[in-house]
């Protein structure tokens, strides 16, 4: 007799209870791990979209260029679980922590005689979310020398959205910005530590081009834009997440 142990799919934790029947005379278990937010689960999903690993794949096709309705027809699941899957609270970051934990302990404090190699390229990004009037801009800082993205921040085209960009690229401590001609840089930059043109943002642009092809909705030219702003933030924030911050999310 070979006796198989049930685990959480969440947490992986084998304790376990029976409870009760699902509508479908199927055995419900209950997960008893304090820290694990599953209530209950079944071992054997009729429905595709209940699957760990189909809920994974939505997640990675939304990152990779697939719409809601793509990603529905290959994965043979309706579009609400599609949407209802990439909705689920995700706690996206919004500032590279991994980069920003590589710092020295001296260089999370401004002086101005430190950090003369650290440098950012500054640039925003148009897209927009039910129709061209209502625009949505991604307004991002990476690593001048390395490629890295440091933060991010979905906003309008006001100059609120570079100041919350420049809070959180504050314990980078970063010494030189390089932007291009746009207002609120000039406006919220000192001139010293700023430099404007197009010869030191072409990594940044470049990234904007890796952004437009990997995500359809970010396309100049698609029929799959997005009618949710939330749903627009939390497909843009999920790429960085995964492919520029690392996080397995």
């Amino acid at each position: 007799m070979v006796l198989e142990p049930v685990l959480c799919p969440t947490c992986e934790s084998s304790d376990v209870v029976k409870h009760g029947q699902s509508g479908e005379d199927k055995q419900r278990y209950k997960c008893r791990n304090p820290e694990c937010g599953r209530s209950t689960f079944i071992r054997e999903y009729a429905y595709r979209g209940y699957l760990p690993e189909v809920k994974q794949q939505i997640a990675a096709m939304a990152v990779n260029g697939s719409g809601i309705r793509d990603t529905a027809r290959v994965l043979k699941i309706s579009r609400t679980t599609v949407i209802e899957t990439l909705k689920k609270d995700r706690h996206l970051k919004a500032v590279n922590e991994a980069r920003l934990a590589q710092l020295e302990p001296t260089q999370t404090i401004v002086k101005l005689c430190q950090w003369k190699d650290l440098e950012a390229e500054a640039d925003e990004m148009w897209s927009f979310v039910g129709s061209k009037q209502q625009q949505r801009w991604l307004w991002h800082a990476i690593d001048h020398h390395t490629g890295e993205v440091l933060a991010y921040v979905l906003s309008n085209h006001q100059d609120s959205a570079f100041v919350e960009l420049k809070t959180l690229l504050e314990p980078f401590g970063i010494m030189q910005f390089y932007t291009d001609g746009w207002g609120a840089y000039e406006r919220h930059l000192e001139p010293a530590f700023h430099t404007v043109g197009k010869a030191n943002t072409q990594t940044i642009e470049r990234k904007h081009l890796t952004l437009r092809t990997r995500i359809k909705r970010l396309a100049r030219k698609t029929i799959c834009f997005s009618k949710s702003i939330w749903l627009h933030d939390v497909v843009i924030g999920l790429f960085i997440n995964r492919y520029e911050f690392g996080l397995n999310i």
